[in-house]
């Protein structure tokens, strides 16, 4: 009982996290399930990913009717990253526990930092349709960078499409968050399919709970979002995020 308590809190957290800031609170995921709530290194990178893909396949239906996704770019992206997100998962099975989370901890120490630096104003509005032109190789490589980092580590990446739906394909943010969730939950499902069999087992008395309370948080973040300052939310949970990767760190070390 005190395992579902556990998941159900940690679920909602993460959830608040990923409605209030449009990404990145998935990274949390895979901590909470290691350190919270015992997973092993590689099964938690699995249960990330059926967390990451069912909270936002959920809010990508909301950011849909809102008209926000722009489903042609968005399935052009992620197609470049299904197949990155293929080899990733099937890598990440037969990596050392200790590569995984030192690599996983670098990676939320990298998106922590760049949640404290200040977006720029072309960040922050989006840019007008064709004011960036699109260059094929470019969003390749960003689309497969992506699926690539979803596969290995459990991480939607929601932090990095976002921007570099704005950079590459000059989308507005708005576009830019629904048509991410998009990209975010195709590379999580190819992730997945190349994981049957190569982790520990999925607990589906943690990683039900979890997910459910991640979906229901969502909800509640978004409108956590429109009471606080947005910057404050980025600035606090990026502070988190460091001290959980230090944490991940030493955890390795000692």
């Amino acid at each position: 009982m005190s395992t579902v308590i556990l998941a159900l809190a940690a679920g909602a957290v993460i959830g608040l996290a990923l409605g209030a800031l449009g990404g990145g609170g998935s990274v949390l995921a895979v901590p909470a399930l290691i350190y919270l709530l015992g997973v092993t290194p590689v099964a938690a990178t699995t249960a990330s990913l059926v967390i990451v893909a069912l909270t936002c396949a959920a809010a990508l239906t909301a950011h849909a009717r809102d008209g926000h996704v722009r489903w042609r770019e968005g399935l052009v992206f992620a197609a470049a990253g299904i197949g990155p997100a293929l080899l990733g998962g099937a890598l990440a099975g037969h990596l050392p526990a200790a590569v995984l989370t030192v690599s996983f901890a670098v990676v939320a120490a990298g998106a922590a930092v760049r949640m404290l630096r200040p977006p720029s104003a072309g960040t922050l509005r989006g840019q007008p349709d064709g004011a960036v032109p699109v260059r094929p190789g470019r969003a390749a490589a960003a689309g497969a960078g992506l699926g690539g980092l979803t596969g290995v580590l459990g991480v939607g990446g929601g932090f990095l499409a976002v921007p570099a739906l704005v950079g590459v394909l000059g989308l507005r943010m708005r576009a830019a968050v629904g048509t991410g969730l998009l990209v975010v939950t195709v590379n999580s499902l190819a992730a997945l399919a190349m994981r049957t069999g190569t982790a520990d087992g999925l607990d589906w008395a943690v990683t039900g709970p979890f997910a459910g309370a991640a979906i229901l948080g969502a909800w509640d973040g978004r409108r956590l979002s429109a009471k606080l300052s947005g910057d404050t939310l980025r600035r606090a949970f990026a502070l988190v995020l460091l001290a959980v990767a230090g944490f991940m760190l030493l955890d390795v070390v000692v």
